[in-house]
C-alpha cells in the first residue's frame, strides 16, 4: 500500500488542456488523416504557451495533413519521416513520392526521408514546436520525445487515447524533464509537453 502510495506521488499529473478557442487553418491538405480535429487548436496550443513560430519539426509525416495544418502557422516546417509506414498504420509501402508531390505547393515545408534516430544523431537545433507521431511504442515514443522536449519550448505527441504507451510515455518525458504535462482527448489524443 505505501509502496503504491509512492509511486502514484511520484507520477506527475497530466492536466486536461482545454482549449481557450479554436481555428481553423486557411491551407488543410484533401486527405485521410486520424490527426484531423487538432488543427483547430494549434493556435491556440502557440498563444497559450507563448510560442515563436519560426519552426516546426515533425516526426512522422505520413501523408502531410499535420505536416499542412502546421505551415498555416510556422514560418518553416521540417517534416521527417522513412515514409514506409510502420505496424501501427493502415499504408505499407513507399509512399515519400506521393507525399512529396501533395506537399509540393507549401513551399515552407521540406521533407527529410529518415528514421528519426539517424535525424537527430548530432543534431543540436532548437525547434519552437515538435510533433512526435511515430510507431506508437513506450520505447521509440520516449526515446523520441526526450530529445524533442530538449529541443523544443513545446511537444506533442499523437494518439495518447488510442495508446496507452504514448500517454505513459508522455507522463514520463514530463516527469524526468521537470515539464508539464497536458493531455487533449479529442481525436485519439494529443499529449502535450511545455
Amino acid at each position: 500500500m505505501i509502496k503504491n502510495l509512492l509511486r502514484s506521488l511520484s507520477r506527475p499529473r497530466v492536466e486536461e488542456y482545454r482549449p481557450a478557442f479554436k481555428e481553423t487553418p486557411p491551407r488543410l491538405l484533401d486527405c485521410a488523416s486520424a490527426w484531423k480535429g487538432h488543427e483547430l487548436i494549434v493556435a491556440d496550443l502557440i498563444r497559450r504557451f507563448g510560442l515563436e513560430t519560426r519552426s516546426c519539426l515533425e516526426f512522422g509525416v505520413e501523408f502531410g495533413y499535420s505536416t499542412v495544418a502546421f505551415s498555416n502557422y510556422f514560418a518553416q516546417v521540417t517534416g521527417v519521416d522513412t515514409f514506409e509506414g510502420d505496424i501501427h498504420t493502415t499504408h505499407k509501402g513507399d509512399h515519400y513520392e506521393l507525399t512529396k508531390a501533395s506537399l509540393a505547393p507549401y513551399s515552407n515545408i521540406r521533407l527529410v526521408r529518415s528514421d528519426y534516430r539517424d535525424f537527430i544523431a548530432g543534431n543540436s537545433a532548437s525547434y519552437d514546436l515538435i510533433h512526435v507521431d511515430l510507431v506508437h511504442t513506450y520505447e521509440v515514443t520516449f526515446d523520441c520525445g526526450l530529445w524533442s522536449v530538449a529541443h523544443s519550448a513545446c511537444t506533442i505527441f499523437h494518439d495518447t487515447e488510442s495508446f496507452p504507451e504514448v500517454r505513459r510515455a508522455v507522463a514520463d518525458l514530463a516527469r524526468r524533464t521537470g515539464k508539464k504535462a497536458y493531455n487533449y482527448p479529442p481525436h485519439f489524443g494529443l499529449g502535450i509537453v511545455v
